[in-house]
């Protein structure tokens, strides 16, 4: 469930720039995800006459789980890495489709790696033979292990993950999409704008795969103690999903072609502090840390710096961690 009200704020951030996307024709994949939801979702409750294909590999599925938008957007069966492309003129192709499955990163690391490179190469193409404008939802994993000393990581940092490492795939994966990126606006002459997506709370996020604030939700509401596996020393930050879907379309609709920008909070918490405070704001019993070896590729910081989409499209985070939390139990049945 969204919230109306989160719409409703979204639509009005968004009254000026809408128009802008008049009688555009997108491409969108990965619209079925959480991201993408939130963002057909916004889309469909504005005025705007855009058109949208969505790329889904069971349009049935999503069709029987959110009629509305089947019935507002065209829906189209196809993977990723093999789709047949729609006949049509797109103006836009937003490529958000990515399996960020912890799962998968550990257990079949080439699958991971691979559909991240050619789904985005596949899109690129189609992008380029229609000289629409191209949107790539990328992720803060590309910079690697953040060093401590290094309190929120900016988009001029060049470190990287560790290449070694089978477990850096998703991260390597997705430098390798921006590398093509970067190739066909040189190559090509494509206009290309990414966003580098850091962490996430709100209302349609799963509370029972591997995202720590989705787990400690999850437990807090079922009154069962949050076990923090690791140490709870890694540090995190969460951009509430209606803040984050106003900075993305802004970003595809305004932004300066080539732009590539951070896209998450700035407010960092540590694992056990978000532990005890989602223990706290939701009446859970307390909090358990575990202290065994942290299984992720970050066991460090992951918290970036805002200040380029911030300065260049006046975008602002208007949701507290607090409120990210209790907002998003309130839209799986907490009841205060």
């Amino acid at each position: 469930m969204i919230f109306g009200q989160d719409l409703a704020a979204i639509d009005k951030a968004l009254a000026p720039l809408w128009p802008r996307l008049s009688g555009a024709r997108i491409f969108m994949t990965g619209g079925t995800g959480f991201i993408g939801r939130w963002m057909l979702e916004a889309l469909a409750r504005s005025s705007v006459d855009a058109q949208v294909t969505l790329l889904s590999r069971d349009p049935d599925s999503f069709a029987e789980r959110v009629p509305h938008l089947a019935a507002r957007f065209r829906l189209v069966a196809g993977d990723t890495t093999s789709f047949t492309t729609p006949a049509n003129d797109y103006t836009h192709v937003i490529h958000a489709a990515t399996d960020a499955s912890a799962a998968l990163n550990a257990n079949d690391p080439r699958r991971m790696f691979d559909t991240i490179v050619q789904g985005t190469r596949r899109a690129l193409d189609l992008a380029t033979d229609c000289r629409a404008r191209f949107f790539f939802l990328s992720s803060g994993a590309v910079y690697g292990a953040q060093p401590q000393h290094i309190t929120h990581v900016a988009e001029d940092w060049r470190g990287g993950p560790d290449p070694c490492d089978p477990l850096s795939a998703y991260g390597e994966g997705k430098r390798a999409a921006e590398m093509l990126c970067a190739i066909y606006a040189k190559q090509f002459g494509l206009d290309v704008v990414s966003a580098r997506i850091f962490a996430l709370l709100g209302p349609l996020l799963s509370l029972d795969t591997h995202f720590a604030a989705g787990n400690f939700i999850r437990d807090a509401m079922q009154k069962r103690t949050i076990r923090v596996v690791g140490s709870g020393e890694a540090v995190r930050s969460y951009l509430y999903a209606a803040d984050l879907t106003v900075w993305l379309w802004t970003l595809l609709i305004a932004g300066k072609p080539g732009a590539v920008c951070n896209v998450g909070s700035e407010e960092a918490v540590s694992i056990a502090e978000l532990a005890r405070r989602t223990a706290s704001l939701l009446g859970g019993p307390g909090v358990e840390i575990l202290g065994k070896p942290d299984p992720g590729w970050n066991p460090g910081r992951y918290v970036p710096s805002t200040a380029r989409i911030r300065a260049e499209l006046g975008v602002t985070a208007t949701t507290s961690l607090d409120d990210a939390i209790r907002r998003t139990a309130l839209s799986n049945g907490w009841k205060p």
